[in-house]
């Protein structure tokens, strides 16, 4: 254990330079005359300080957190669930692919943007697969009347 054993100093009461701007500190000598906004002698030197203005205290509003979740594959096909915490309320619902960008368009510019840029991504695909499918159909359809 260490003990200082040297004693603070006290601060000193007299200063070369006057505390300007602290009224209680400042003082007139005896025959100078007091500053023409210092009120007189006997008269109340400052005036009672108003007390901070108080917040007004709110109700804090209830907030409900909600996750939902929009799934969807190259296909075209979109699942979506619903999760208060960590209670499913929906699981596993077909939601379609309209049904999805005009969600989205509704919620916000931001999701709705990148949203559509998949869905259009999904819709070429799908194109593209249905006309891989109809030229194999019709060659099917060739190959059946040959066989007549």
């Amino acid at each position: 254990m260490t003990v200082d054993t040297l004693a603070a100093e006290a601060p000193s009461t007299e200063s070369s330079t006057p505390d300007v701007g602290n009224p209680a500190l400042e003082s007139t000598s005896p025959g100078s005359t007091p500053p023409p906004d210092a009120p007189a002698a006997g008269t109340s030197a400052e005036k009672p300080k108003k007390s901070p203005a108080r917040k007004a205290v709110g109700k804090k509003t209830k907030t409900l957190e909600l996750t939902l979740t929009v799934i969807g594959t190259a296909d075209g096909e979109w699942r979506a669930e619903l999760k208060q915490g960590t209670t499913h309320l929906a699981r596993d619902l077909a939601v379609p692919a309209a049904a999805v960008s005009r969600a989205a368009r509704e919620l916000h510019e931001d999701l709705s943007t990148p949203l559509d840029k998949v869905i259009e991504e999904a819709r070429s695909q799908q194109a593209a697969r249905v006309a891989a499918l109809e030229a194999e159909l019709e060659a099917a359809r060739r190959a059946l009347a040959d066989l007549d």
